[in-house]
């Protein structure tokens, strides 16, 4: 089955055919560095870091770009407020949105570039739009020029006219047009600037993009464009007029756009003291993998609401996936027959790596590829590892691949000696004989030894195998 995705620019599914195969290029819009990120950044991050993951998984050679904005209003009137440089704010919000990646098990991009290290190129394309009449200098500042570009709006499903009903002229701007859009910006004073040939200045924060995803991209069609709902219209609306009007080329053959995130059904803000940031959520959880599995509960294209009864249902199902691993760790060869895989079980197991793989080829429904690993646990965990070890080995292997292309992990190494081993083959005897209430005495048993053990073991990312 081919990869398909919902293109928001056609409005429908369509199959993943990139400009070069098996090589496909992604772009997405990174955070701007005046503040921590918060939950609403990690969704973005995460869920372009699953389909980045998956792509790979399915043989596809993924070039991933996602930038980092440090330059804009927002951090020049952050530094303002808090009376320091604004490169120290930028520097301090970097090196926390590089931990908060490392925090979430997220991979950074293949590059991560940032405005102010590509502003020559910026004032390089800047020139090109205005030598092509498409954009126009006005005071220092510089404008694109929006009635010039006959499809505005495509991306956004917005006429022109619907767009300068609601659109006005700020008394400070000398644009022709409200619509018209800044693409370098006079410095006010003790504003940053770069010298250009309109004067001092800075670039506009739509032209960022259009520049560094092709440039870094090497393509002036790029293959995916990803980011918020939020940002279709002005931004990526604008970065499609730019990249187009400059190049004469589509700038990017599909765009992919995750749903917004909501606290308690209001939306998240620090006035309403419900702005929850990455760290204020590991601080409180300890356990990253406790927001993957909220954020796989749903579609990545609809909205999400956080709350605590959410992120307790989570802890539930971490708690299921930790048993089934636990009970691996406790495998030993010693006393379990080395029966060969039955075809029954290799079936049934290899179907449920089917169904994920069918869910994520269908525009990546990570809900339905997620029930589809509780599908194969299920399954397994229902096994007598004593007499279908080969087959519950075979169910780990494939649910650890699965596990992986999450981003999930399980408990780190626990100690296991061989008073609990035994107790493990007691527990599958007395459930292979039916004595039910004996195998869950065992069990109960085990799983307090294993926490107890667990507790003094530092905890990894990675699945680890238990040595006999």
């Amino acid at each position: 089955m081919p990869i398909q995705l919902y293109n928001s620019l056609t409005r429908k599914k369509e199959v993943l055919e990139p400009e070069q195969p098996p090589k496909v290029k992604i772009y997405t819009c990174g955070v701007t560095v005046y503040d921590r990120s918060h939950i609403g950044h990690a969704r973005s991050l995460y869920i372009f870091d699953v389909i980045r993951r998956y792509l790979k998984y399915r043989k596809y050679d993924v070039k991933f770009v996602r930038n980092i904005t440090d330059i804009d209003d927002k951090i020049i009137k952050r530094a303002n407020e808090l009376k320091t440089d604004w490169k120290e704010l930028v520097a301090k919000y970097i090196d926390s949105y590089h931990q908060d990646l490392k925090a979430l098990g997220i991979a950074r991009g293949d590059s991560e570039p940032r405005a102010t290290e590509n502003i020559k190129e910026m004032i390089k394309y800047i020139s090109g739009l205005i030598d092509k009449g498409y954009a126009y200098e006005a005071g220092g500042d510089v404008y694109f020029d929006v009635k010039l570009f006959s499809r505005y709006g495509k991306l956004s499903g917005q006429n022109i006219e619907q767009m300068e009903s609601g659109a006005r002229i700020e008394p400070s701007e000398s644009k022709k047009d409200p619509l018209d859009f800044a693409l370098w910006k006079r410095s006010k004073e003790n504003e940053p600037s770069w010298k250009s040939p309109w004067g001092q200045g800075r670039p506009g924060w739509h032209i960022e993009c259009s520049v560094m995803s092709q440039k870094f991209l090497e393509a002036e069609t790029i293959d995916i464009h990803a980011g918020g709902r939020d940002l279709i219209f002005p931004h990526h609306e604008n970065e499609i007029a730019q990249a187009e009007s400059f190049t004469g080329k589509p700038f990017a053959k599909y765009w992919i756009h995750h749903g917004l995130l909501t606290i308690n059904g209001q939306k998240m803000s620090k006035s309403l003291g419900n702005f929850v940031t990455i760290k204020d959520f590991m601080e409180k959880y300890k356990d990253a993998d406790f927001l993957k599995l909220f954020f796989l509960s749903a579609h990545y294209a609809h909205p999400i609401d956080f709350n605590e009864e959410k992120i307790t249902e989570c802890k539930k199902q971490k708690e299921t996936f930790n048993h089934f691993f636990d009970k691996v760790g406790l495998a030993t060869k010693e006393g379990f027959k080395e029966e060969p895989l039955s075809e029954k079980d290799k079936k049934i197991i290899d179907a449920a790596v089917i169904k994920f793989e069918n869910a994520m080829d269908d525009d990546f429904n990570m809900p339905v590829a997620l029930a589809a690993i509780f599908e194969l646990i299920d399954y397994a965990a229902g096994l007598d590892i004593c007499e279908n070890k080969q087959a519950y080995d075979y169910a780990r292997a494939k649910a650890k691949e699965l596990f992986g292309l999450f981003g999930l992990s399980v408990k780190g190494p626990v100690r296991v000696d061989k008073k609990m081993k035994e107790m493990a083959l007691d527990m599958e005897t007395a459930r292979r004989e039916k004595d039910y209430q004996k195998s869950d005495r065992i069990r109960m048993m085990i799983k307090e030894k294993l926490r107890v053990n667990a507790s003094n073991t530092s905890s990894g990312i990675s699945f680890t195998k238990v040595e006999d």
